[in-house]
């Protein structure tokens, strides 16, 4: 059974990323599990979408019928952030924790595929929403130790993410996570603590 599987990169760091090693042996694995898979790449570090300005927000809230030649436009990218996301079986998603949060970089993408009328909408039991069947995991890398602890309290990035995931319908979330890695005592063996736990996790 092949997966259609989109691999979404937030970290600035390149090969040198904690984030991009975990998602990329998340990635292995799944191909494994789901031979003939087929993996989009979302660099964000590379091609980061714009953050809303006043002429998307508007378009947004404008059928479609009346949107001008200069929203069309303007919300070109947002679409096609949705396809991809609309497409995909699976999602990976490569978080760093900066300053206890989530990179801007992906703050910007979420900014751009929450969209009433399109991924989520509201009736009269208040906000649906409209993303489905999905699967998301989350590779989580920080400095510090975040899952438990003292730090614990600090972690707004997974908190968030399952938060407005949810809201988009997508419930179906896994973590892992590479901590530590600034920490002298945990330094060396982070990764290869979470590389082990991708490997025994059943896909």
């Amino acid at each position: 059974m092949s997966k259609k599987i989109l691999n979404i990169v937030t970290s600035i760091k390149g090969d040198a990323s904690f984030s991009n090693k975990l998602s990329n042996a998340v990635i292995e694995k799944l191909a494994k599990e789901y031979p003939a898979s087929v993996v989009q790449t979302f660099d964000l570090s590379k091609t980061p979408l714009p953050y809303l300005n006043e002429v998307q927000l508007n378009a947004f809230y404008t059928p479609e019928e009346a949107h001008t030649s200069a929203q069309v436009e303007s919300i070109k990218l947002s679409d096609d952030a949705i396809t991809y996301l609309l497409e995909a079986d699976i999602i990976v998603i490569g978080v760093p924790i900066y300053n206890f949060g989530i990179p801007a970089l992906l703050k910007g993408w979420i900014d751009q595929v929450a969209r009433a009328g399109k991924t989520f909408s509201y009736d009269e039991n208040g906000p649906k929403g409209l993303i489905s069947g999905k699967k998301v995991y989350l590779s989580v890398a920080s400095g510090a130790v975040f899952s438990d602890g003292p730090y614990k309290s600090y972690d707004f990035a997974e908190p968030y993410l399952r938060v407005v995931l949810g809201f988009l319908g997508i419930t179906d979330v896994t973590t892992f996570r590479v901590e530590g890695t600034a920490i002298p005592d945990f330094a060396d063996s982070a990764l290869p603590n979470a590389l082990a736990v991708v490997e025994e996790f059943a896909f």
